[in-house]
């Protein structure tokens, strides 16, 4: 696999990160550790925790801390899947049955309020100012980009910038929190770790974009979903804006309709209209956009097998099919 190749520099570290992640889910309660367990090991590729520790290697880190801080960006990812798929009533991610499909609403939303709490006893151990500082404030501006997709959902008449700024909000924050983190470990001056924040803001952005593009055109079996949630949901994402933007008049309000009743009773009609408007190409260029600003960010960082991975993944995550 593509990440498995991508991840050799810090196998010995991600398992590291494992091991904190398993010691740190321990709790008395049961069915805090049944939720938690299952949807931590439910096959996600670790991204974000990765770019911790892939920063601060790329800065010169030798110390341990970038492995407790991984995983706190992990649980903050993995809170906000908890309570992401209980708002969107979702039954399936990675190919498995999402948590709240199995354990109920309830459980899902307090298991993750629970590792929202541990990441922050966590990120407190660290004993850093300034890493509280950008962690509180990267979940803080999550789950405001959390509530904005919600008011955007049903709306047909959001437009791109509106689009991108949940994406930037919701999704990017925590990548540039997390090449954030790797600079300040790595005792990073302002530029480089501005530099470094950039990269991730733009990773996490073309990262979305893709997403939202394989929601119309990917193998479900290697997705892990079902194509047209997005648009069951009422998701207005860049393929539907610019199919609304650019199709014909009977497109156009075929797609609108569709966004604002949700479901999937018109879904291969705004499939025609999404690929005969060019609209996931469109989309595509968007995220090659954004990831070319990330790779540009790493313009003044020096050599080395962490830069190189960092570039790396800024290409994956255009071309992915999952």
């Amino acid at each position: 696999m593509l990440t498995q190749q991508l991840y050799a520099p810090i196998a010995a570290d991600m398992q590291a990160v494992d091991a904190v992640i398993r010691e740190r889910l321990h709790s008395d309660v049961v069915l805090i550790r049944q939720v938690a367990e299952y949807i931590i090991h439910s096959g996600g590729k670790r991204l974000r925790p990765a770019l911790v520790l892939f920063s601060a290697g790329a800065m010169g880190y030798q110390g341990q801390s970038h492995h407790q801080l991984a995983a706190v960006v992990e649980f903050i990812h993995t809170a906000t899947l908890l309570h992401d798929d209980v708002v969107d009533e979702s039954e399936l991610r990675r190919g498995n049955k999402t948590a709240n499909a199995l354990f109920g609403n309830a459980a899902s939303v307090l298991v993750g309020d629970f590792l929202y709490t541990r990441a922050f006893q966590m990120m407190v151990g660290v004993n850093d100012m300034r890493v509280m500082q950008v962690l509180a404030d990267a979940t803080n501006v999550i789950a405001e980009g959390e509530v904005l997709q919600l008011l955007n959902c049903h709306n047909a008449d959001v437009e791109i910038e509106d689009y991108l700024r949940v994406i930037r909000y919701k999704t990017a924050k925590l990548f540039e929190a997390a090449t954030r983190l790797g600079a300040i470990l790595g005792r990073a001056d302002e530029e480089q770790e501005r530099r470094m924040a950039a990269f991730g803001m733009h990773l996490g952005t073309a990262f979305q974009i893709i997403d939202d593009v394989l929601d119309y055109s990917s193998d479900e079996a290697a997705t892990g979903k079902h194509l047209g949630d997005d648009l069951a949901e009422g998701k207005p994402t860049l393929p539907l804006i610019h199919a609304m933007k650019h199709g014909t008049a009977e497109q156009s309000a075929r797609v609108r309709s569709a966004i604002e009743s949700g479901g999937r009773d018109d879904f291969e009609a705004v499939l025609a209209a999404i690929r005969e408007t060019g609209a996931l190409d469109e989309a595509r260029r968007w995220a090659r956009a954004e990831a070319q600003l990330a790779i540009d960010a790493l313009d003044a960082l020096p050599p080395s097998i962490f830069k190189d991975a960092l570039l790396q993944l800024s290409d994956f995550a255009v071309v992915r099919n999952h």
